[in-house]
């Protein structure tokens, strides 16, 4: 609802204009009158609005005197003024304060309404024009610092981003934080990045896992231990009822080209604590010694297990496990060290389907945990192994048969024309982006985008045959927000202009 002021020094034409319209059917509320121009401008100091209605001709501050004023600290509004006088000059000076438009008493209630609604009409735009703005550097922010993170981008390119993007990471030392929410929400993503956008040396995004990813650049290696100790306290209190937040933290790495090192190091430390689902904090260090004690007992070389897996190939993985976990390999190890060695092959399955993210997935995995914490033997804990080994190979066999590319097919036909991206289906699906691109490239023979081009450049076509809509209006009525990018893949597809196609018609 966009905030109305009205200014008259009339009692009955302020009272008038309350009840002459719905106004909340246009989209308006009232939220302040007064009745002249200095009161008017008091309030206004104080009371947001974005619409300003004025007489012109009042005491103590004409409204015209009132709009000079009021533009010094509020630039934006848009108003419409009233008058009883039909003087040119008074048109002529209003036009140059850039009014929206100047209407005689007694006011012709269609063409008031229909000012409203233009004004309104204006409002949307500017509105979605400064939240499309927000979106596109949050996007451009988050691939920046992901590239970073995954060493995709060379020192000069990232000083020349980080500095377009206002962002300056400069001190010495560097570390790098995971916060995983289940359920994830929009009220723990707001109030995230809320809390975050109040500290200069913390830099946040969400990647392609859906992780709260932190990046903490300090210049004093103790203080900034503390500092993200502080903060991850701080941010696992924001979970709402029945949220679990969970974080992982990398090592403190000395020289901001290290990130990487320490981004990897929390993936790691955050599969632990799959292992240990009581815990919701955990710092790689405290893993080391852990991993030094089980090294020697896994296998050197995992990717004979990986070909057998992605073969489908059961009973070979299966001879193969059974030799792993026989009584003669297993041989002087404690009971706790082969409980830890099978939590690992757990592990080890989970990150050959890490891209399926599922609800099935993340079931499976589970069970294998539980069952291992249930075992108390060495065939016990084998066989829970390679139960979770032949639940895996089931669910790569379902998910190539998986529906859900009818479901995201489904629902491009129903919402063509909002902002859609394989992040956002993969989340609502419940299935990870990159794996949803695999399988809708299989399916549809497509990329994802040329699919979701073609699609709505189809709809576009139908817009241009059946209506008189503006091509700027069909643009962004099938989900194109840029002009340009609308009549390159306008052309792509069709061989000619939006306006050329049109002419043939």
């Amino acid at each position: 609802m966009y905030k109305v002021f009205i200014v008259d020094d009339e009692p009955f034409i302020l009272s008038g204009l309350q009840d002459i319209l719905d106004w909340e059917q246009l989209g308006l509320t009232i939220v302040g009158q007064a009745e002249n121009g200095q009161e008017a401008l008091e309030q206004l100091r104080e009371v947001p609005a974005d619409i300003l209605i004025t007489d012109i001709s009042m005491p103590v501050m004409t409204g015209l005197e009132l709009i000079r004023a009021v533009q010094e600290f509020r630039p934006e509004l848009k108003v419409v003024v009233l008058s009883g006088y039909d003087e040119f000059i008074y048109v002529k000076e209003g036009l140059a304060l850039g009014i929206e438009n100047y209407l005689l008493k007694p006011i012709n209630l269609e063409e008031f309404q229909s000012t409203l609604e233009t004004i309104a009409e204006k409002l949307n735009v500017s509105r979605l024009d400064t939240e499309w703005s927000e979106y596109t550097n949050s996007v451009l922010k988050d691939n920046v610092l992901l590239r970073w993170l995954r060493k995709q981008i060379d020192p000069e390119e990232l000083s020349e981003r980080l500095n377009l993007l206002g962002l300056s990471i400069s001190s010495r030392y560097v570390e790098v934080a995971l916060v995983q929410a289940d359920p994830e929400t929009e009220a723990f993503r707001k109030n995230a990045a809320a809390l975050l956008g109040t500290r200069a040396s913390f830099f946040m995004f969400w990647d392609s896992d859906n992780d709260l990813v932190l990046i903490h650049n300090f210049a004093d290696e103790r203080k900034g231990k503390e500092e993200m100790a502080s903060i991850l306290e701080e941010i696992t209190g924001l979970g709402s009822p029945g949220q679990r937040l969970r974080a992982a933290v990398g090592a403190v790495m000395d020289g901001v080209q290290a990130a990487p090192a320490s981004y990897e190091q929390a993936k790691q430390a955050q599969e632990f604590l799959e292992i240990y689902p009581e815990r919701s904090l955990i710092y790689y260090e405290q893993l080391k010694e852990r991993k030094e004690d089980i090294e020697a007992a896994l296998p050197e070389d995992w990717s004979e297990y990986s070909k057998l897996i992605m073969a489908k190939n059961l009973p070979a993985l299966t001879e193969r496990l059974e030799l792993y976990f026989s009584a003669k390999c297993m041989e002087g190890l404690t009971p706790e060290l082969l409980r830890e060695i099978s939590l690992e092959w757990i592990l080890y399955f989970r990150m050959l389907i890490k891209e399926i993210r599922s609800e099935m997935e993340r079931e499976l995995i589970a069970q294998g945990l539980n069952e291992i914490h249930r075992a108390n033997s060495l065939p016990g804990l084998s066989a829970a192994v390679m139960q979770t080994a032949g639940s895996i190979i089931e669910l790569l066999d379902r998910e190539l048969k998986s529906p859900v590319v009818n479901q995201v097919l489904n629902y491009i036909e129903k919402s063509y024309s909002e902002d859609l991206s394989l992040k956002k289906l993969g989340f609502m699906f419940n299935i990870h982006p990159v794996y949803l691109g695999q399988l809708f490239h299989k399916m549809t023979g497509d990329s994802f985008a040329e699919y979701l081009n073609r699609y709505r450049i189809e709809k576009a076509k139908e817009q241009l045959r059946s209506t008189n809509n503006k091509v700027h209006e069909i643009a962004r009525s099938v989900g194109y927000w840029e002009m340009g990018y609308f009549y390159k893949q306008f052309k792509k597809y069709v061989g000619i202009s939006p306006t050329e196609f049109k002419g043939l018609l």
